[in-house]
């Protein structure tokens, strides 16, 4: 009973996310882990077999290698790894067939002969359906059938069953464990979903200086010593099951370029990753690692437009091949103004001068018709009022409009600008190095301001791009999701949903009986966190926490943290790396931050440096070495009263 009481609320949790579709139609497809089957249930596995994978070669390779992973899934689940097979050979009562509407093959033929309803899905940007069919082959009685209206469709369709089998997005970046199960069977008979909200949904990897990069030059990729291709497929793989189709790399001071590997290039091809580049560096180029002057020049387009344009079209004739996403425009070499000088008007102009110049290398390696390939313009700082300014920006470009680097958008579209074909979207942060503070360590962004700004962006025209800055990508990963579900339905929040929406993706990973307490808590820690962010606490501007305040703050966090320590002895000991990465080390970490400056602490102090040796070498057995620093660009060693900064 338990096991079918958990499955129940999975479909729940699901259907409020957005990745299951609510009632209104009969049978809904779910998956039940208890072994009382009735005699026309779909049995995908018992204790002595596991149904075999059909994935034709007439699919896309990103689809094929996908097919992989699923397995590799079914593996986790019931300890057997099924056969993924391209031809079928006969001689299996029941299978999961895979493929991709329009290639042809089974699939197709399934839909011509009715068996499949592709209905809410055919035709439709990255839309897939899971249905269960009545003999689908010969010999074969049932099978459960993944169709996407297109390559992406078809991944997400794939690690929708993941899900529902029980492996999280998080099993690998955040070690939530995998539940097992000895019977897998598929009641009900179809699931649609699609298309997304938001037709571009991608995370930033920025200021990696003090986590990712570390981690991956000494720990997980230390060949490279760098972020390279083996970290790059991994956090592909996480961006798919997370339903999610675009990525800025990482591009900080002391990073290898992504470009550096062409095998990078390759395997977001392999992933079917959309790949960017952030709003400093236009047409795929990173500037601080790529730009060198003895070859191309000042990087200047008034004193140097042709050693300029030279630059980035090398990279649009390496890359033009694959999936991309143009930013077009000119900032400075790393995130500073356009060089060249010249009035406001002038500056504005230049722009316009160069977007064309940038176009027409588009139009002529990538595709003619250069208003077909997605290209986007991102008002940053500096370049607003230059964009308020200009008067022929083309039609097709996606605006793409940025917070305030703490969590607010500068800016909607009017009524004009939501008329413009290329549409909005939005670039977010929820960390960020810079003037006035940075936040670079723990990731406190409440979801409720992320769903509140990003559903009013959409409401305002914002549904072609949403960018969201993570940093180090890990401790943000709680707020990655939430962005990206969002991102998915973002009228999933209603405005008052909030934590309701964090519960169920907390009870996927931590088991529905524990995910209210974790909610709980986790609503405390956004909520004490936003009146000042940890990283924020050693600048007591104002006097910000005094007295009675600081008391009552300290006695708050300190009832956090107990709380923290109830839940965990409540989960089975294979789920404890999750909780203190997802929840423990923040909520911990940043009690003891304000232990430190508001009651003045040194025992607080080590604490931090405690927890924080834990995380990088007691964790999942050391996996995350290097990943985790508290003291970021020096910024959390400040004495109390020492607010001089450089930046």
């Amino acid at each position: 009973m338990k096991k079918i009481a958990f499955a129940v609320k999975l479909a729940v949790c699901l259907v409020a996310v957005g990745l299951l579709p609510r009632a209104g139609r009969a049978a809904a497809l779910e998956l039940d882990f208890a072994p009382s089957a009735t005699a026309d249930s779909l049995i995908l596995a018992t204790d002595k077999m596991v149904a075999f994978i059909l994935v034709e070669t007439n699919n896309d390779r990103v689809v094929l290698r996908a097919a992989g992973d699923l397995a590799e899934d079914f593996a986790r689940v019931t300890g057997q790894k099924p056969a993924v097979e391209n031809d079928f050979s006969g001689g299996e009562k029941n299978c999961v067939i895979l493929g991709t509407l329009g290639r042809g093959g089974i699939v197709d033929r399934l839909v011509a002969e009715k068996k499949l309803d592709v209905a809410g899905a055919s035709g439709g940007w990255e839309s897939y359906v899971l249905q269960v069919v009545k003999d689908p082959l010969p010999g074969v009685e049932q099978a459960l059938v993944i169709a996407g209206s297109d390559r992406r469709g078809t991944i997400f369709g794939i690690y929708q069953l993941s899900e529902m089998l029980g492996v999280s997005p998080w099993y690998w970046w955040a070690d939530v464990p995998v539940k097992k199960h000895n019977f897998i069977g598929v009641r009900g008979d179809r699931l649609v979903q699609g298309p997304p909200a938001v037709k571009y949904r991608g995370i930033f990897l920025n200021d990696e200086d003090w986590g990712l990069r570390p981690w991956a030059a000494k720990t997980f990729e230390p060949e490279n010593g760098c972020i390279g291709p083996k970290t790059y497929a991994k956090i592909f793989e996480l961006l798919l099951r997370l339903r999610a189709n675009y990525l800025w790399p990482a591009m900080h001071p002391g990073t290898v370029e992504f470009n550096h590997f062409a095998t990078n290039r390759e395997t977001a091809n392999e992933y079917g990753i959309v790949m960017g580049s952030s709003h400093c560096e236009q047409m795929l180029r990173n500037n601080i690692s790529e730009w060198d002057e003895k070859v191309f020049g000042e990087y200047n387009f008034v004193t140097n437009p042709d050693g300029v344009l030279k630059y980035w079209e090398q990279r649009v004739r390496e890359n033009g091949k694959f999936e991309n996403l143009y930013t077009v425009g000119m900032r400075g070499i790393h995130d500073g103004a356009m060089p060249g000088g010249g009035t406001e008007r002038e500056k504005a102009a230049r722009l316009q001068t160069i977007i064309v110049g940038q176009r027409e290398m588009i139009a002529r390696l990538v595709n003619t018709n250069v208003a077909a390939v997605p290209q986007i313009f991102c008002p940053y700082k500096e370049v607003l009022p230059l964009y308020r300014l200009m008067t022929n920006l083309p039609d097709d470009i996606t605006l793409v409009w940025p917070d305030d680097n703490y969590g607010y958008i500068r800016q909607f579209s009017n009524a004009r600008e939501r008329a413009r074909g290329g549409g909005a979207g939005v670039y977010y942060h929820v960390s960020f190095y810079g003037t006035p503070r940075d936040y670079l360590w723990l990731c406190s962004t409440p979801p409720a301001l992320i769903a509140e700004e990003m559903t009013k962006a959409f409401d305002y025209g914002a549904d072609k791009v949403w960018m969201l800055n993570v940093g180090d990508l890990k401790p943000a990963e709680l707020d990655i999701e939430f962005f990206l579900k969002l991102a998915w339905n973002p009228h999933s929040w209603n405005g008052t949903n909030t934590y309701d929406l964090v519960e169920k993706q907390l009870a996927r990973d931590f088991g529905p009986a524990n995910a209210p307490e974790i909610t709980s808590i986790l609503s405390e820690y956004y909520r004490l966190n936003f009146q000042r962010k940890p990283e924020h606490v050693c600048f007591p501007t104002n006097n910000l926490f005094s007295g009675d305040e600081a008391r009552q703050r300290l006695a708050a966090w300190r009832k956090l943290v107990a709380r923290v320590v109830a839940v965990e002895t409540n989960l089975p000991l294979e789920a404890h790396d999750a909780l203190f990465e997802l929840v423990g080390y923040p909520v911990r970490a940043a009690a003891a931050m304000n232990e430190k400056y508001l009651a003045g602490s040194p025992a607080a102090a080590d604490e931090i440096h405690r927890l924080t040796d834990i995380y990088n070498h007691q964790t999942a057995g050391g996996k995350w070495r290097g990943m985790m620093s508290d003291n970021p660009r020096g910024q959390l060693e400040l004495e109390r009263g020492s607010v001089t900064r450089s930046d």
